[in-house]
């Protein structure tokens, strides 16, 4: 009799271990359970840790809530200004509602991979280059809220949407490559006539200064021969007056005057006469006014560097 006892106790101990076994049911940190009993959603999401569920009769389904990282294959279209473009992005999304997961729709992975690629060329085609090289943030957030919008029926919230790269044509690097590089051309003209500008402004001011003190155009042009002078060459600069040029010109049209007066009433040997006579009284009188120049300029620059000796030795 206690035979038969401690068999059927242990019998019992055994079946019981067994369905334990069979309806023991363990859910991680990051997951959730579905349970359906004779194919019907049954009781609330089951929390980590150990769960029981009936063996033959309920089901469970474990769903993952950590953020899912999907790449979205690269797509081609068009963009609003008629360029062929491939671009490609990556969605971050989680699921926040287990059930509406496991129940409103088949896989969400795949449904969510469908409907980026189909926002992806929906929003290729709406925008223009400009905007998918150099305005991404704006078009992330459009991106996320068209996909964002069927994904909460899913059970599914999308985290974040990020485009990854925008592949041109060659034709339209090249063609972007000359553009740059005309407007860094356009550019650095403008600078350079700017700079051009103000110097020829500069020198206006110093025209006017030394039109006014004629001592400052004197002093310049010594500085101008002693700059010369320093370098160990065989140049020889003659500093040609201005007032020799203006006495020429002057000379010059008394005698072209008188020349057009006289006319029929001189002949031609005394026109010759005379216009001899006066060019050699002018030249005369520009080789003394040259000579008397060269030599007051000869005095000037060797006080100049007598006085610059001085003081380079004190």
């Amino acid at each position: 009799m206690v035979e038969e006892l401690v068999g059927v106790v242990a019998a019992v101990g055994a079946g019981a271990l067994v369905y334990v076994a069979s309806a023991a049911r363990v859910v991680k940190q990051y997951e959730r359970g579905v349970v359906f009993r004779l194919g019907r959603l049954h009781g609330d999401v089951r929390r980590p840790g150990f769960n029981l569920v009936i063996p033959a009769v309920d089901r469970m389904r474990k769903v993952n809530l950590q953020i899912v990282t999907m790449p979205i294959p690269a797509q081609e279209g068009i963009t609003r200004d008629n360029v062929t473009v491939r671009v490609d992005a990556v969605v971050y999304f989680k699921v926040v509602d287990p059930s509406a997961a496991v129940v409103n729709v088949e896989d969400y992975r795949f449904a969510v991979s469908q409907m980026a690629q189909t926002s992806l060329r929906s929003i290729i085609g709406k925008s223009e280059l400009d905007d998918l090289l150099s305005n991404r943030e704006k078009l992330n957030q459009g991106l996320e809220l068209m996909i964002d919008s069927p994904a909460v029926e899913w059970g599914v919230t999308i985290d974040r949407v990020e485009i990854k790269d925008v592949s041109l044509p060659d034709t339209m690097k090249r063609s972007m490559a000359r553009q740059a590089e005309a407007d860094r051309e356009r550019r650095a003209r403008l600078i350079n006539a700017d700079a051009e500008y103000q110097a020829s402004k500069k020198l206006a001011q110093a025209a006017h200064q030394m039109a006014d003190t004629p001592s400052a155009l004197q002093l310049r042009l010594l500085q101008t021969v002693m700059a010369v002078a320093a370098e160990k060459n065989s140049t020889l600069v003659l500093p040609i007056p201005v007032e020799l040029l203006r006495f020429l010109e002057r000379g010059a049209q008394p005698a072209a005057e008188g020349a057009g007066q006289s006319g029929g009433a001189e002949d031609a040997r005394t026109e010759d006469r005379a216009r001899t006579t006066d060019r050699a009284e002018i030249e005369e009188r520009a080789a003394d006014l040259t000579e008397q120049r060269a030599v007051d300029l000869t005095e000037q620059a060797g006080e100049a560097m007598e006085r610059l000796r001085r003081a380079v030795e004190q």
